[in-house]
């Protein structure tokens, strides 16, 4: 008797036992149709084994192998194993979560004729495919210094030296650039460093102020990795910054690299995983998910903008793409590369434990000076539409000197809500408890937070009045604004709004590439990683609501946010400046990053969180339950309370806080509540999460309401 164990799409931890009744024998790692209740679905087997717990008479087969071989590499599958236990999730909706879209169905997976190795004393064989007859001098020499010949067979990449010609398939037209630019002592250093001990697992932080050169260190350090054979997975926190980092690593390698985003369609995705997996692409360049490529022959991960949010998960498996591609970098043994000009704390709390190591480049890498950095107080000033008139006497200033000034604003949107002048009614999403945004241009009310949306009205809802009034400043109506105060001016807008189409930011970033845009508005999207060369002027509109906010982190937040805003300005020898509009100049916040620095400030945060007991000095885990009546879920979390106060009693390090009300109480029609987990200890923590999460379904409301378990939350 041969059981199969398979794990499910289903958002539940068992896994099931299946009995085998065909003659293929499947491996651990590839994918089954078996029967499900009245269904028939796909599961990825986790074990195969002579013996099961359930009685042999009540076991059903298999219906169909859809896969003789693993889809999963050892290392990737060790990973995702490893994760399951982290993050406490169901292993099938991990593990499918770790695949594309297209074999997360019945997409049969038909490996195309791989490159394989074979020992022989004759020579080697003609069977090459078509790239390789461009160098039969390269292909002739490296196969005589091996001592093998190449054929077609479709065999496995156990052998490492299988593994090395498979790479090869890009590796024989490999070439650099030779229009580099030369890089100055620190970037030197910090290639050398990281080139030096490219063999094996080391987490590099290189912490570069913006305009350092970051990107340069990156592509010199894949020298040596693309020279010796090896592939590279470069992670970007949004898609806005993935065209000018193609652009950067195409123009720089002569080496197939290849894109990884959630605009792609499956056939797409698909396409990309299976060239990875192949060794036929280089370097794979994605957001958050491209984490689960897998490769033929992975030699270092990089992660750009470490700090970024974005790589945070938070819906379903709530997984930290910064954090999972560190363990992966370490089943792999291979080095990892964390830059960003904004360290999160969690990082420089690791140098300080010296679980990573430090890079630092404090020079910017071109001949651009430090931006002159203003705070402008905006009491008593008269305003326009959200900008104060000393920034407009100072965009006039840098317009008329021919450069291009970028206003931030994270708001999108006309205007954050839509009021009766005569009664008061505010258009409110009825599944939020929140107000509609204003979206003039599609003349339409959107909800920021569950994107419902309805036509704009002509009347009040309430009294029937005509006069409707938009309050607050977005985006979309401070292009209106300054298109008509500069109407000889090009304006655009770069938002999620602008962007929707296939290729549209592309566009815009190639309209400011080429000076054809010279008042720049923008969201997060334009906040970091792009270099815009005639942008000398800088605004941030309105940041004070970032000061004072509920969540602990919010000031680690915001000071990253300045700083990348900042580091727009004066990129390319020209003399930038930064304008911050504020109500509070003399915040401690704003003074120290200031007169100071991020470095400063974060080492003075993190003091602040030591003394208060907050991450990274402790470790948390929030459960989050809701409901459509306001009720179940609270009664749910006082039960979850009541199982973990049992254990508190015994462990005194064990806090506990709520259940509380969500900063979002009401989102999507339901209401939100959380319950949270703190201790001291991270290994205790997820000791006690394992003992107790079995024993929550037997809670008499964990099946009347939705709940979740998010591990090292960010936003609380």
């Amino acid at each position: 008797m041969i059981v199969i164990n398979v794990a499910l799409l289903l958002p539940i931890a068992q896994t099931f036992d299946y009995l085998l009744s065909t003659n293929v024998t499947p491996e651990v790692g590839s994918r089954v149709i078996v029967p499900f209740g009245k269904r028939q679905i796909i599961g990825i087997i986790t074990a195969i084994r002579e013996y099961s717990n359930v009685a042999t008479n009540k076991l059903k087969s298999i219906i169909k192998v859809l896969d003789s071989r693993s889809l999963f590499s050892d290392s990737l599958w060790r990973i995702l194993n490893w994760a399951i236990i982290y993050y406490h999730y169901p292993a099938g909706e991990v593990l499918f979560q770790a695949l594309p879209i297209l074999l997360r169905q019945s997409k049969p997976y038909e490996t195309a004729p791989l490159l394989q190795l074979v020992t022989t004393k004759k020579g080697y064989s003609n069977h090459l495919p078509d790239n390789f007859k461009s160098f039969p001098n390269l292909v002739s020499e490296l196969l005589l210094e091996h001592r093998v010949m190449l054929t077609t067979q479709n065999k496995g990449l156990s052998d490492p030296h299988q593994q090395s010609i498979v790479a090869c398939n890009w590796q024989l037209g490999f070439s650099v650039n030779s229009k580099r630019p030369q890089l100055n002592t620190e970037q030197n250093t910090a290639v050398f460093a990281i080139s030096s001990e490219y063999y094996r697992f080391i987490v590099w932080l290189l912490a570069g102020v913006t305009g350092s050169g970051k990107t340069e260190v990156y592509l010199t350090v894949l020298e040596t990795i693309l020279a010796k054979g090896q592939q590279a997975l470069v992670l970007v926190p949004e898609i806005s910054l993935t065209p000018q980092t193609i652009l950067r690593f195409r123009d720089r390698f002569n080496v197939p690299v290849e894109v990884l985003h959630s605009r792609l369609n499956n056939s797409e995705r698909f396409a990309v995983w299976l060239k990875a997996r192949r060794g036929e692409c280089a370097v794979v360049i994605g957001t958050r998910s491209a984490l689960f490529t897998q490769f033929a022959k992975l030699g270092i991960i990089i992660i750009d903008e470490e700090h970024d949010r974005s790589y945070k998960q938070h819906e379903g498996w709530r997984y930290h793409a910064r954090d999972l591609a560190v363990v992966r970098a370490r089943e792999e043994n291979i080095p990892i590369v964390l830059g960003t000009a904004t360290p999160s704390l969690e990082t420089i709390y690791n140098v300080q434990q010296k679980k990573y190591r430090q890079l630092t480049l404090s020079m910017q890498a071109s001949s651009a000076r430090p931006a002159i950095q203003y705070l402008l107080d905006m009491k008593g000033l008269p305003i326009t539409h959200g900008i104060s008139m000393p920034l407009l006497d100072k965009m006039r200033e840098h317009l008329q000197a021919g450069n291009q000034v970028m206003l931030f604003l994270n708001r999108r949107g006309f205007a954050p809500v839509l009021l009766c002048h005569e009664c008061g009614w505010i258009s409110e999403c009825q599944l939020c408890d929140h107000s509609y945004t204003l979206h003039q241009h599609q003349r339409q009310l959107r909800c920021r937070h569950c994107n419902l949306y309805r036509p704009l009205p002509y009347q009040c809802l309430q009294c029937g009045s005509t006069h409707l009034i938009a309050v607050g400043l977005g985006t979309e109506q401070l292009e209106t604004v300054l298109t008509s105060m500069f109407p000889d001016v090009p304006v655009t807008r770069i938002d999620r709004d602008t962007t929707v189409r296939k290729g549209s930011l592309e566009n815009y970033l190639s309209k400011i590439y080429k000076g054809g845009v010279r008042i720049l508005i923008g969201t997060q999207m334009l906040a970091k990683g792009h270099h815009f060369p005639d942008v000398t002027l800088v605004s941030l509109l309105n940041a004070d609501n970032a000061l004072f906010s509920g969540n602990f982190r919010a000031a680690e937040y915001f000071a990253q946010l300045y700083t990348q805003v900042s580091g727009r300005a004066g990129r390319a020898g020209k003399q930038g400046e930064v304008l911050l509009q504020t109500y509070y100049p003399k915040h401690p916040l704003l003074q120290t990053l200031l007169h100071q620095g991020y470095m400063a400030f974060a080492k003075k945060t993190l003091e602040e969180r030591r003394q208060a007991n907050l991450p990274p000095f402790t470790s948390y885990v929030l459960f989050r339950a809701d409901d459509h009546d306001n009720l179940k879920a609270s009664i749910f979390l006082n039960q979850l309370r009541q199982l973990f106060d049992n254990r508190s009693l015994c462990d005194r390090s064990l806090y506990l806080m709520g259940p509380n009300p969500a900063l979002l109480p009401k989102y999507g029609g339901r209401f939100h509540w959380q319950l949270l987990l703190s201790h001291h200890s991270r290994t205790q923590l997820q000791h006690l999460i394992d003992v107790n999460l079995p024993l929550v379904n037997t809670l008499s409301y964990a099946r009347k309401v939705k709940w979740s378990l998010d591990v090292d939350p960010i936003d609380i």
